[in-house]
């Protein structure tokens, strides 16, 4: 049975996904910040038993499944096809792939991309470095976009100066960053999507000409060391292998990939 949920299931909800919040970091990041009655999102379950066994989100026109076992995939997509307007899917791939021939839409774009997750850096972070290490400031956002913007991997990435407030006064993400001993800002790393339980790392970056120094993963090692003495799990994209390889050194393990398809 599918049903709407509502507050009344939350303990349920969370016995389904809080024990793995790297995976569930943007359902959960939902449900603290706009509940079960808020008109920008909604949340179906599946029950068998009186037990939630599977999970659909429904955050503006974007939709998140998640369950550990076999799910009402017609159900879901019953759901999701019922839907007026442009919509997007994403979530774990084998969660999304048997959903994906039962969307009757025209695919826009289809993106799958690694997805790791830390709950511990893997070796001893040498404190006196991190003193290189400074928390972004307002006056900085500008200098902070444009260095992202140089960087040719992260051509066409959303960064703004609005973002970095809009994160900074709902506090859910955090930046930090390095300089060169001639004050000019060399890297930075950034978390979004932050919640109680888990957060996401983004922006990992150097300035062009300045890569192989070791900034950026001065940036990791300290917003990384951060975020896990408060509890949280980690969880990042990656594409290209040879980031990943550099991300597992420091501690994350592949969760598998994340599938994220948008339709006309």
């Amino acid at each position: 049975m599918i049903r709407k949920l509502n507050a009344n299931d939350h303990d349920s909800v969370m016995a389904l996904i809080g024990h793995k919040p790297a995976e569930n970091l943007f359902i959960i990041g939902d449900i603290e910040a706009y509940g079960y009655d808020a008109d920008i999102q909604e949340l179906w379950g599946q029950f068998e038993n009186e037990k939630l066994i599977a999970i659909l989100l429904r955050y503006e026109q974007n939709y998140i499944p998640f369950s550990e076992q076999a799910y009402d995939v017609q159900g879901f997509a019953e759901i999701i096809n019922n839907a007026g307007g442009r919509l997007e899917i994403s979530g774990l791939k084998y969660i999304i792939e048997p959903l994906k021939p039962l969307i009757k839409r025209e695919v826009k774009k289809l993106h799958e991309t690694y997805y790791a997750k830390c709950s511990a850096i893997s070796y001893e972070v040498e404190q006196e470095r991190l003193l290189q290490v400074s928390y972004l400031q307002a006056s900085e956002y500008k200098d902070n976009v444009d260095m992202l913007r140089s960087i040719p991997e992260f051509e066409g990435g959303y960064f703004s100066v609005e973002a970095r407030k809009r994160e900074a006064e709902d506090k859910t993400g955090r930046t930090y960053i390095v300089r060169n001993e001639q004050g000019t800002m060399v890297a930075s790393a950034s978390s979004t999507a932050e919640n109680s339980q888990s957060a996401m790392i983004v922006g990992v970056g150097t300035r062009p000409a300045y890569e192989r120094q070791g900034y950026a993963t001065l940036c990791m090692e300290k917003l990384c060391s951060e975020l896990l003495a408060e509890g949280k799990s980690l969880c990042l994209f990656y594409d290209n292998p040879a980031a990943g390889n550099i991300y597992k050194r420091m501690g994350f393990e592949d969760i598998g990939f994340w599938t994220m398809i948008r339709y006309e």
